[in-house]
């Protein structure tokens, strides 16, 4: 249990289609990370960018990437978080894995494919939201276009923190901005996203804006757009709960409940 949660946010180019070359280049990264932290951040698709060919990059559960983070969770003794193509059951899906230091796992199927981009026509779309319980942090993952759906994200778990990982685009990037802070206002909670930089394969520019807001929806972060660069942010629980008792916003949201 800890009341102060250190997270690093990665926002990082990522190499078209190679898991192997983007753990080495992000183990590189990690490793140059000097100051205790309890959770980091990965973007969307970490291992391949956001590609529409599964088959080409997709791992199992026991795969080389989650072997990996297992292994890179317990040696800095911190938890890591981000998406990747998963195969399993004969489906493809763009799951967000979460490694603690003891080597559990807690996963998120994204739940709203991009039809823009064909992802429903390759990728199964997840059915269930889930909870990321971590040093008595409640963390809500979601990712990317999850964010446009403020219902699926809607704070009925009392969740302390919500992290969207992505891969979105510089033409769409005000959405990006403005959807975030909006979610962590809310919400009444803290909100992270991590982007990435770059250019990927189908040669769509990336502008990083990963962010951090904290529960009035201010920023805590200092990143640069277009910045390959790690930040930590220090969140700390005290300040949810005096805000909580203080406006009890969420006291007054709407009870609903998801149907298929």
């Amino acid at each position: 249990m800890s009341n102060v949660l250190n997270v690093a946010l990665i926002q990082t180019s990522l190499v078209w289609e190679n898991p192997k070359e983007n753990r080495r280049l992000l183990n590189e990264k990690i490793n140059t990370i000097t100051k205790g932290v309890d959770l980091i951040v990965l973007p969307e698709m970490f291992t391949s960018g956001f590609t529409m060919n599964p088959a080409l990059v997709a791992e199992t559960m026991t795969g080389d990437t989650i072997i990996w983070l297992t292994q890179l969770a317990k040696e800095k003794e911190a938890a890591i978080m981000g998406s990747l193509v998963i195969s399993e059951n004969n489906k493809f899906y763009n799951r967000m894995v979460c490694v603690d230091p003891s080597g559990a796992i807690t996963t998120y199927d994204k739940r709203h494919t991009f039809t823009l981009a064909g992802e429903h026509n390759v990728y199964t779309a997840g059915t269930e939201k889930v909870m990321f319980n971590y040093k008595g942090w409640k963390i809500c993952p979601l990712v990317c276009y999850d964010l446009r759906f403020p219902v699926w994200a809607r704070n009925v778990e009392d969740y302390d923190l919500l992290i969207y990982v992505a891969n979105w685009p510089k033409v769409r990037i005000k959405a990006w901005d403005a959807l975030l802070e909006a979610r962590a206002i809310e919400n009444m909670t803290y909100c992270i996203g991590v982007n990435r930089v770059g250019l990927d394969g189908n040669n769509h520019e990336y502008s990083g804006h990963s962010v951090a807001y904290d529960v009035l929806g201010t920023r805590i972060d200092n990143f640069l757009e277009n910045e390959d660069a790690i930040e930590i942010v220090t969140l700390d629980k005290d300040l949810i709960t005096k805000y909580r008792e203080k406006l009890n916003f969420l006291n007054d949201r709407d009870h609903f409940s998801l149907t298929e």
